[in-house]
């Protein structure tokens, strides 16, 4: 039938074939003087979900306590594509792509209006561990190569 969206076109088009995906959704204390979502809002939402997934892959902060490692962002980066809006639901992909294996991971991101499936943000975090007593950076620990790196 003309006109009729696809299947396929309902469906997001995720730049990473199984991302963690977290669904987000503007409130009204997330829109700036432009009325649209502010970009601090969609930081916050990145480390909630980075946390997220983290829990989902076997890792929580008490295991960073526990092994005296953490990965601590060395660099981050964020491509503001469209605007979003006040109840607009969303949903935030993120998923882990390996650095060299040793000290470096990098986390990215991707966030899709769900009403059209346009991308509307992308961003990466450079990771690097670190030992939480010293702050200086440390080998990933196997519990860390197990869960984050595939």
């Amino acid at each position: 039938m003309a006109g009729t969206p696809t299947l396929k076109a309902l469906m997001p088009d995720w730049d990473h074939p199984a991302p963690y995906i977290a669904a987000v959704c503007p409130r009204a204390a997330d829109i700036d003087g432009l009325n649209h979502t502010n970009n601090a809002v969609y930081v916050q939402w990145c480390e909630q979900a980075a946390w997220a997934h983290s829990h989902a892959l076997g890792l929580s902060l008490d295991d960073y306590r526990r092994l005296d490692r953490a990965m601590a962002i060395r660099s981050a980066a964020y491509e503001y594509l469209l605007p979003t809006f006040e109840g607009e639901t969303l949903s935030l992909g993120t998923w882990l792509s390996s650095g060299d294996g040793k000290l470096s991971m990098r986390r990215n991101f991707q966030l899709i209006r769900d009403s059209d499936g346009a991308t509307v943000m992308r961003g990466h975090w450079e990771l690097v561990c670190i030992e939480l007593q010293s702050g200086k950076p440390k080998r990933l620990p196997p519990e860390f190569v197990t869960a984050y790196l595939p």
